[in-house]
């Protein structure tokens, strides 16, 4: 099987590589190499795939051309390339919309006339918007636009709409409603359309990988654009305190990058048409609070800090449920989050 992964490069695609490689997988790699993502000019991402003998092809998978010629004989497509992150400002909207919704456009018309017939997509946890939530007494409830006078004052957790009590989050399934509430968030549920359109118009079969906090070595470094987890990390590296936003309590399903990787490769051997979506977590909850305070212990860092500031397109609580990863394509998390993090070793 040949295999061309789109951002291969990058965080995520690097660790995906490595596994197709592994797994006796013939891989290509197509990179852009934005300087935004990699600080050096890609050296050492040159110098890496070059020296495990992965050819490289550096092109914006936006060129139709470039992208269609990376995919001549290739059985497969992981495509990970995607400007990632929550965003600055709206300043930042139309390179989401350009390098998300239009790139994977230009791939999958490139893979359509390329004869692939297998995708693999890197989605996110961030298509459902606010996790699941219940009301004590109301029972399950929608989590309401968040509110900016609400958390100016520090009420944090998200209201029931009948009786104003907070809602108590639980785990999202893959048929939960999806509710993009950022511009990245609204990109990546466009892709998982777009991919859908490709599999029912080809006849293929297109998987939507739905991330939840990726982390582990080569988390990008110093970037607005980066998760939170490298970005406590590059704070510990300047020797700082981690600043956690809001009270610390904001639960999220933390996952390692060598699952990750791991999920990829099952996804190609999985559904055999169609196109499918699947929830890639660890299946255990943590709190910000919690990443920050192992970050802080495996750098032998500052404790961090609870800073009260909160941005209104971030969400309250997201956790997966990722039974059905594991029902259908055999998949399960291994590495826990104290066992990931301590791996990290010293900032």
């Amino acid at each position: 099987m040949r295999v061309v992964v789109t951002g291969g490069a990058g965080f995520v695609g690097t660790a995906v590589v490595a596994a197709l490689r592994d797994a006796g997988v013939d891989v290509g790699v197509v990179d852009t190499l934005r300087p935004d993502v990699h600080r050096d000019g890609g050296v050492s991402a040159r110098r890496r795939l070059s020296e495990s003998g992965i050819p490289l092809v550096v092109a914006d998978v936006r060129d139709l051309a470039a992208t269609s010629l990376s995919f001549a004989g290739a059985d497969a497509v992981v495509h990970l390339a995607a400007k990632v992150g929550l965003g600055v400002d709206l300043d930042d909207v139309d390179d989401y919309v350009s390098t998300n919704d239009f790139g994977t456009a230009v791939v999958l018309r490139a893979a359509a006339h390329a004869g692939v017939r297998r995708l693999v997509q890197a989605s996110s946890m961030v298509v459902y918007g606010e996790g699941r939530y219940r009301c004590p007494e109301h029972g399950e409830s929608a989590a309401p636009p968040r509110d900016e006078q609400r958390l100016a004052a520090g009420r944090f957790e998200p209201a029931c709409p009948r009786c104003g009590a907070d809602l108590v989050s639980a785990l999202v399934g893959e048929d939960a409603p999806m509710d993009p509430r950022n511009t990245y968030a609204a990109t990546k549920v466009h892709q998982e359309h777009l991919a859908a359109v490709w599999a029912r118009e080809t006849g293929s079969a297109a998987v939507s990988l739905r991330l939840h906090n990726v982390y582990g070595p080569g988390m990008p470094r110093s970037t607005p654009y980066a998760g939170v987890a490298a970005i406590f990390r590059s704070a510990l590296e300047r020797g700082e305190a981690p600043r956690v936003f809001e009270d610390g309590g904001q639960r999220r399903d933390f996952v390692h990058v060598d699952d990750v990787a791991r999920a990829f490769v099952a996804a190609l051997h999985g559904t055999p048409g169609g196109h499918a979506a699947y929830n890639v977590g660890s299946g255990v909850v943590h709190t910000v609070g919690d990443l920050a305070t192992e970050l802080a212990r495996a750098a032998g860092g500052p404790a961090p800090v609870v800073t009260g500031q909160y941005r209104l397109g971030d969400v309250r609580h997201i956790t997966a449920s990722s039974g059905r990863a594991r029902e259908a394509l055999g998949w399960a998390a291994r590495v826990g989050l104290r066992e990931g993090v301590a791996a990290l070793g010293p900032a």
